[in-house]
């Protein structure tokens, strides 16, 4: 006899298959419930029922991004498809994996002729949608190579639009990334930017430690390399933004 139900997960994400809708509705209630013992709570927005199991299983983001033309000769052409999906299904994992076919074509390219407006297009991308961070910096780097201007100055400038966003740490990371070592060095905010500035800096609380062997074991200096921070080139490989990146194809 087949059981009453079925849980999968995969990751953060659940699908809980009955047979009917009683059954769900039984499970949903007692979920809930326990939940609630834990100071927790379902999150409606996400938390829906529906008797279709293929068309369930992908989300709303993903489906119409296969539905769609998703690719154009024209590199301009193919960021736009990607800026109006963002639009529609602000922050989806599809804008994330759309933008690394862009991430590959430009990799690939030798010359790009006008940089500047894909650059504008794939701020505003990243802008609207903090999960294409660092995938988009990606971008960035490689099309700053085709500008004239000095690339620390481009950086900069993108840096003072997302001043305007509160917690912009994380984008600032990506952003002294993708600096020029070798030009007029920027001054981030966040922690981690400073430590590679070379600022003692304190990223955790290790008061509470009493071993100083530990203490110097979890020291913040520790993590970086200086070397590497100094000579590192100020365009992003694929393996690296992969490595922050986990994607997964689709389409």
């Amino acid at each position: 006899m087949a059981p009453p139900h079925l849980i999968l997960r995969f990751r953060d994400d659940y699908r809980i298959f009955t047979n009917n809708s009683q059954d769900a509705d039984l499970i949903l209630k007692c979920l809930t419930e326990v939940l609630i013992d834990l100071g927790l709570r379902l999150n409606a927005g996400k938390t829906k029922a529906s008797d279709d199991v293929v068309r369930s299983s992908l989300k709303p983001d993903k489906l119409a991004w296969m539905r769609a033309k998703t690719f154009e000769r024209d590199l301009q052409k193919h960021l736009l498809l990607i800026h109006s999906h963002s639009i529609e299904f602000p922050n989806g994992g599809s804008v994330a994996v759309a933008l690394t076919q862009v991430y590959r074509r430009v990799t690939r390219q030798k010359h790009i002729k006008h940089p500047m407006p894909l650059i504008s297009i794939c701020v505003d991308i990243a802008y609207r949608n903090p999960r294409t961070y660092p995938i988009c910096a990606a971008i960035l780097s490689r099309l700053l190579e085709f500008v004239d201007s000095e690339r620390n100055d481009l950086v900069e400038r993108i840096r003072t639009r997302f001043a305007k966003l509160p917690n912009t740490g994380y984008m600032e990371v990506w952003l002294q990334r993708i600096t020029d070592p070798a030009q007029e060095v920027l001054s981030f905010h966040e922690p981690l930017c400073k430590l590679v500035q070379g600022e003692e800096v304190a990223l955790w609380n290790n008061d509470w430690i009493s071993s100083q062997k530990l203490k110097r074991a979890v020291e913040p200096r520790v993590i970086l390399d200086q070397y590497k921070a100094r000579t590192r080139k100020p365009v992003i490989k694929p393996k690296e933004v992969e490595l922050f990146n986990s994607l997964r194809e689709f389409y």
